[in-house]
């Protein structure tokens, strides 16, 4: 089988992100082709794309007028998240600054339904905080509207049909969160989702007249379930129950009732098209036609006859495709290039199942090179970040890279991941942080038995939360390991909680344990202050814009690995944050990691 180098497989694009115009004729996506994300825009299926933007940074999302030829989109500055709005003209080549303001954050919250307006959350008030604005189309950050002062992780989920309120996201960790309309006349704020304990409010769409929100919660349940939130009575009716799976995506046309929602079964997207006839009841349409992995960012054209939607799967790199909502016809739109890559030589893993320390079986991907050979093959164990996350069947340039290469490819979802419901996401909480890594240790113990496997060459990889995952298993299971690779990872929750931005913290503490309460035990599971076990040699990459985990947390984990005497290497990108967007720095970090473990592994 041919092999080819990691510039070939990280030249793979991705397309997605799409946004139909106000007439519904043409597509703006993002696409990478240049090496970072920028707008591009297609008027018919697979015909030749037109650049829109033309910037080094990466852009973050687009979101067209529905009114006029325009659309708005974010972009920050060297990964650092503080992100800027801009608006791009009708002639395709004036951008507009609106926001101008590189210390704060800015996310955004939607056009009001003629496009005269936008609102938007910002920190720049407060950094710890986020405050409600509105903003004229043409107007400047100097001259947006505070319309709410709030006191937390603000976001919001859209205009009214009559332009009059706005829904409020509150965030009080990844799994709790607050719904509240807000006046933006008078700034009257009602809170519309009383609840006790952790209750999860995502996917919120306005329903048809603005009687009504359509969400999905996991309120008195496991899993989440797609329900109606009357806003007179509060009463929140049943929708669609979740069942053993979460409904994890929700994408409403206000006009016509017309709805996509998405189930995540074992981590593979299944999609419903219907609509409400009613409040409560949807009549379905065919299922579309779609490669089976992940699909999401639902966008519906002005009438809803159709919507663009992303997808994705494990031999399939991410393309824009168009349904047409009553047939189920799905039509590929974009032509994402694979960089020559013959796509037969792409590996599709096998969902599999161990079983952990305390019986509970974990699930994971695992895929294994074509021609393996018994007992000498290397395995990746890469592990996901979040933690509140999940590794699903999307396209891996990386993964396909060292499948190439002869390395199998094991994808754990430890205790803590998400879309297995609210009791195993809590698994790892705080005190039984330690239980998600004892998980590693059963999933090695799993891949001895797996008869292509060397167990001397075994590598821990994982970025984010994942790196803290590769520090913990490095140290406290140093003899399974012959190397690990940790990206933008945490070395020392005490030093990563008091340096992280203050927009985030409370977020994190929820999630890891507070400084005030926890701080003995936080130091205890601190990958750093174990470092004395550790014997695999180590690679440290970071980003050091990174506002989520500061590049502290690699300098420090670097420093003490070398003073234990075993082999490290560290690479700090000075133009990326949490993690890598840049095409020149995904093949040099990508490529360090290809070298290094040619020599360690």
């Amino acid at each position: 089988m041919s092999t080819y180098d990691f510039e070939r497989y990280l030249n793979v694009r991705s397309a997605y992100g799409a946004s139909f115009d106000f007439a519904g004729e043409r597509l703006c996506f993002l696409l990478n082709t240049t090496g970072v994300p920028q707008v591009w825009q297609l008027d018919e299926p697979r015909s030749w794309p037109r650049q829109l933007t033309f910037d080094d940074e990466r852009v973050t999302f687009i979101s067209q007028s529905p009114e006029r030829d325009e659309f708005v989109f974010g972009m920050d500055d060297g990964g650092n998240e503080r992100q800027q709005l801009f608006r791009l003209d009708s002639d395709g080549e004036t951008i507009t600054p609106l926001t101008a303001m590189p210390d704060a954050k800015h996310r955004w919250g939607g056009w009001n339904s003629d496009g005269s307006q936008f609102a938007f959350t910002s920190n720049r008030r407060d950094n710890a905080v986020f405050d409600v604005y509105v903003q004229d189309r043409d107007g400047t950050g100097e001259d947006a509207e505070l319309v709410y002062e709030g006191d937390g992780w603000l976001s919001l989920a859209g205009w009214s049909p009559d332009d009059e309120k706005l829904l409020v996201v509150e965030s009080h960790s990844s799994f709790d969160q607050d719904l509240s309309v807000l006046d933006i006349e008078s700034g009257e704020l009602e809170h519309v989702t009383p609840h006790e304990g952790n209750v999860r409010y995502q996917g919120v769409n306005w329903g048809p007249n603005g009687e009504a929100l359509y969400l999905v919660t996991d309120d008195g349940a496991d899993t989440m379930y797609l329900a109606r939130l009357d806003l007179d009575s509060l009463d929140v009716e049943l929708v669609e129950e979740g069942g053993e799976w979460n409904v994890d995506g929700l994408s409403l046309h206000e006009d016509t009732g017309r709805l996509v929602y998405s189930r995540n079964v074992d981590g593979y997207t299944e999609l419903t098209v219907g609509e409400l006839t009613d409040d409560t009841t949807i009549r379905e349409f065919p299922t579309p036609n779609l490669p089976r992995g992940i699909a999401g960012g639902v966008s519906f054209d002005p009438d809803a006859e159709r919507f663009a939607i992303g997808a994705t799967g494990s031999t399939d790199n991410t393309n824009v495709y168009v349904v047409d909502v009553e047939t189920g016809e799905a039509e590929r739109w974009t032509e994402a290039s694979t960089a020559g890559l013959p796509t037969e030589s792409f590996v599709r893993p096998k969902l599999v199942h161990f079983e952990s320390f305390d019986g509970r079986k974990i699930p994971a991907f695992f895929s294994v090179p074509d021609g393996a050979k018994a007992g000498e093959t290397p395995v990746i164990v890469d592990i996901h970040g979040g933690p509140e996350s999940q590794r699903r069947p999307s396209f891996h340039p990386v993964k396909q890279y060292f499948l190439n290469r002869g390395y199998a490819y094991f994808e754990p979802n430890v205790r803590g991941s998400s879309g297995y419901g609210k009791e195993y996401t809590h698994l790892d909480d705080v005190e039984k942080r330690m239980d998600s890594v004892a998980d590693i240790e059963a999933g090695v113990e799993w891949l001895h038995d797996q008869r292509a496997v060397d167990p001397d060459r075994i590598v821990a990889m994982g970025g984010s939360y994942g790196g803290f995952m590769v520090l913990a298993a490095i140290t406290e299971y140093p003899e399974l390991w012959a190397a690990g690779i940790d990206i933008v990872g945490i070395a020392n929750f005490v030093t990563f909680l008091e340096n992280t931005g203050d927009w985030r913290r409370e977020l994190r503490e929820a999630e890891y344990g507070s400084l005030e309460d926890d701080r003995d035990f936080l130091e205890s599971v601190s990958p750093i202050n174990n470092i004395q076990n550790i014997e695999a040699p180590l690679l440290v990459l970071h980003g050091e814009n990174d506002p989520r985990v500061p590049v502290g947390e690699a300098e420090q984990i670097a420093e003490e690995a070398a003073e234990q005497g075993v082999p490290v290497e560290k690479l700090v990108f000075p133009d990326e944050g949490h993690g890598f967007t840049k095409l020149e720095n995904r093949i040099e970090a990508y490529t360090k990691t290809a070298e290094f473990l040619e020599e360690y592994v």
